[in-house]
């Protein structure tokens, strides 16, 4: 009993301190990106140019690949659903708002934490190990205005532009099923749903988007500076980033969604 209480203590006090340095990495973000130019050493738009290219375009393809594969799942399960009470063409009204609310930033936010966070985590605990970081402070460069806050900028940048696309794929790939299943042409099916979304329903999914760009670096940087030993702790952080990563993103939509039913 005593050993499982003090692992428990041990646990919570170091969520705690993760939690805080999370909080004081967020806040380094932000100081270095709007006032790092007056400290003379200002966020390179060339670093985050090449962070939005690899965290994003290079994603274009699964990207695509997994939006017309949630778009058709959707119209499968919905269309199964719906014909039960003989309402398909009700169909659309289903589908916009679950793909815009809903899957789109889930999915590619859960996806981005595997494929950006993972990379962030075991870059960061690759440079640690070789003690590049401590060169980089005595060479006086900011590690956090280095590393860390352009992978901000450009997630925050790429991550609801992912959402958008994916929105756009997923419910022309959701047309074109329930247009060969059901007979409705894809240009009724596509003036239907344009009918039914709203633009809250966009910054519904798009404000979470940001939130989970927050999420997904900040997290991936947290675990990768605290890196022990050698390459086998470099695998370890990486995955424990990608399952914190997505474990927040999943109870942060819970909550987001919650609070904006309300």
């Amino acid at each position: 009993m005593l050993r499982l209480l003090e692992r428990t203590g041990r646990g919570a006090v170091q969520g705690l301190d993760e939690a805080g340095y999370a909080g004081s990495l967020l806040g380094e973000c932000v100081f270095w990106t709007f006032f790092g130019r007056r400290w003379r050493q200002p966020v390179r738009l060339a670093s985050v140019l090449e962070q939005m290219k690899l965290g994003g375009i290079d994603a274009l393809p699964i990207t695509t690949m997994l939006a017309a594969a949630i778009g058709i799942m959707l119209a499968v399960q919905s269309l199964y659903t719906l014909k039960i009470f003989g309402a398909e063409s009700f169909v659309h009204v289903g589908i916009t708002l679950a793909i815009t609310r809903e899957f789109s930033p889930l999915i590619i936010g859960i996806l981005m934490a595997g494929r950006s966070g993972s990379a962030l985590a075991a870059k960061i605990s690759t440079m640690t190990i070789n003690q590049e970081i401590d060169a980089l402070r005595a060479i006086g460069i900011n590690p956090v205005r280095y590393l860390v806050a352009p992978s901000l900028i450009a997630m925050l940048v790429m991550l609801p532009a992912l959402t958008m696309w994916c929105n756009i794929v997923a419910m022309t790939a959701a047309g074109l099923y329930v247009s060969a299943d059901t007979g409705i042409s894809l240009a009724a099916y596509a003036i239907n749903s344009i009918d039914v979304l709203t633009p809250t329903d966009l910054l519904h999914g798009l404000g979470k988007s940001a939130l989970f760009s927050i999420l997904i670096v900040i997290i991936g940087a947290v675990n990768g500076s605290r890196v022990r030993g050698g390459s086998e702790g470099v695998g370890l952080v990486t995955t424990r980033a990608v399952v914190h990563a997505s474990s927040a993103i999943i109870i942060t939509d819970m909550f987001f969604g919650f609070i904006m039913a309300q």
